[in-house]
């Protein structure tokens, strides 16, 4: 094998090399950009899971009835007949 023919296998080798650190570059990065929607997306899971479970046993603590009965005594036009 000639020296002219090591060089060009050698700088072809030389290519790939480049061209696949180029694409794992690109992947490891998407890569990333997956696991941070995964996270995210597990917590939106995990937080319907927890809206789902609430509903399912009844423990939904609605925040206005609970002002409005701590505070009756005070609200304006409160019917005097209740």
């Amino acid at each position: 094998m000639s020296e002219e023919q090591r060089i060009i296998i050698i700088s072809e080798f030389i290519e790939q090399k480049l061209r696949k650190e180029k694409e794992l570059e690109f992947y490891e990065k998407e890569l990333l950009e997956l696991q941070r929607k995964i996270v995210f997306l597990r917590k939106e899971v995990d937080l319907t899971n927890t809206i789902i479970d609430l509903i399912k046993s009844d423990n939904v603590y609605d925040v206005k009835d609970a002002f409005i009965e701590k505070h009756s005594d005070r609200l304006i036009g409160k019917n005097e007949n209740e």
